[in-house]
């Protein structure tokens, strides 16, 4: 199927649904799994460089800490594609450049402010109650990815453009090419290799800072083409503009904040609660993690894709198109995550197996497996909800409906996960870690069918943004 008198980038665009989906999707899934793939690796890496539990918390507490500032700038970008999308939708491409100037303003102006937290984090890590030797570790890790952050806000400032024009391969070959320098970094830093000193996990953070550059350079040379430029007018409005600037803020800042939240609750989750019952049960949730992220990730990217889509089509002034593709990619949605549900169950044993090392204390190991086991079993509860929460915010977010979604997630999130959570640690201490991951997956559940809700009630369908406004 074609319009009558789209403009050539539209050419062919909705000759099949299915297709159509995938041609976003794929790229984008590979994206995401690359990202998963680098958090196993990093994590491996590092057990096998040092054996003790305190290494894999040290990694994750000190990632999620300077994430959470991040992923408020990466929440927010997100919108880039939405506004790109409806404008290609519309016949006018040339005005989505200016989102991402924007957009990389925004994300230079939070890299200057985050060094200011630089000196704070053994303060924060210090008031969790955490043993000085483990605050040094992720204090030393935290540091140097804030250092670095500028790179991964561009990164996926400039893919969400290339999301938005339907033009997933750039993004996607960026992120694979930064994965394969930041395992390459860890395998030469953490270890000491090719004439490069031993620096453990000081090797790895610094190792995901490179990849991070190589991830943002390499989209951002492509954006600037003269090709591109010629086509789209990608280096005219690079000077900082209030206009799309306070357009982003207005769109992407709930959106920002709904991404932001779950990180600080789930970083609470993992950090302030599970903290509390020792390295062995805090790292059994780092690892269990991981996992998660295996069937999160992909579904996080069909996600990226649903937004583009449903924008264009708005865009286009297909309502009804895009909500049946939004359907059709929670159905895929669905159908992966209940897979992965299927493995954590069937396989947790042996799925947290793949991180004892042989020279692991043996009661260390056992409550490694235990403790994780029973996380996996929690998590595989909410996977087909966790499905519709994604790919449903997904399609929302491309429409513009970013404020609801971002209360009813901060909300539940704040109830369930963070109150939740510290109930089950008064009420039931004996559960230990698995207390509060319990509440955990109560959260995502409610969070899915909250959202199916406000999808079917169809506000979304009277938003456009067109020229950078929301019309409602």
């Amino acid at each position: 199927m074609s319009l009558p008198g789209a403009p050539d980038e539209q050419r062919d665009f909705l000759r099949h649904p299915l297709l159509d989906m995938l041609f976003i999707a794929a790229p984008s899934v590979v994206q995401m799994v690359s990202y998963s793939a680098m958090q196993f690796v990093d994590t491996i890496m590092v057990t096998r460089w040092g054996n003790d539990p305190i290494f894999v918390s040290a990694l994750g507490n000190g990632g999620m800490l300077a994430w959470i500032p991040i992923s408020l700038v990466i929440g927010m970008a997100g919108v880039v594609s939405s506004f790109v999308s409806q404008n290609l939708g519309a016949g006018t491409p040339r005005f989505g450049a200016r989102y991402v100037w924007a957009q990389l303003w925004i994300s230079l102006s939070a890299a200057v402010l985050l060094l200011a937290m630089l000196p704070l984090l053994p303060v924060i890590y210090g008031a969790l109650g955490h043993e000085p030797e483990l605050v040094a570790l992720e204090s030393r890790y935290a540091g140097i990815v804030i250092m670095g952050a500028i790179f991964p806000m561009g990164a996926r400032c400039v893919a969400q453009y290339f999301f938005g024009m339907h033009k997933p391969i750039i993004p996607m070959i960026a992120a694979l090419t930064g994965n394969v320098v930041n395992v390459l970094g860890n395998w030469v830093l953490i270890f000491g290799l090719l004439g490069f000193p031993e620096l453990g996990l000081t090797g790895a953070a610094i190792a995901t800072v490179l990849g991070g550059a190589v991830e943002f350079l390499i989209p951002m040379a492509v954006f600037l083409l003269p090709s591109w430029h010629k086509r789209f007018d990608t280096r005219t409005l690079w000077r900082p503009n209030w206009k799309p600037i306070k357009e982003i803020l207005r769109i992407g800042t709930p959106a920002g904040l709904m991404f932001v939240n779950e990180m600080i609750c789930f970083g609470y989750l993992l950090i302030g609660l599970g903290g509390r019952f020792g390295p062995d049960q805090q790292a059994a949730g780092w690892i269990a993690l991981r996992y998660m992220s295996l069937s999160f990730m992909p579904t996080v990217g069909l996600s990226i894709a649903i937004t583009a889509i449903v924008g264009r089509l708005i865009g286009m002034g297909r309502v009804d198109l895009a909500e049946k593709r939004a359907w059709l990619g929670m159905g895929l949605g669905v159908g992966y995550m209940g897979v992965c549900a299927a493995c954590f169950i069937l396989f947790r044993h042996e799925l947290m197996g793949l991180f004892v090392t042989a020279d692991m204390a043996h009661e260390s190991a056992a409550e490694l497996i235990r403790v994780g086991s029973m996380i996996l079993i929690a998590a595989a509860v909410f996977q087909v909800f966790d499905a519709v929460a994604v790919t449903i915010s997904g399609a929302l977010r491309g429409a513009g409906d970013t404020l609801v979604p971002s209360i009813l997630t901060i909300g539940l999130a704040w109830l369930l996960i963070v109150g939740g959570g510290h109930l089950a640690v008064a009420v039931v201490p004996q559960w230990g870690a698995i207390g509060p991951w319990i509440f955990a997956s109560a959260y995502i559940v409610v969070l899915g069918l909250c959202l199916l809700v406000r999808f079917r009630l169809g506000a979304w369908k009277r938003m456009k943004l067109s020229g950078g406004q929301v019309v409602v």
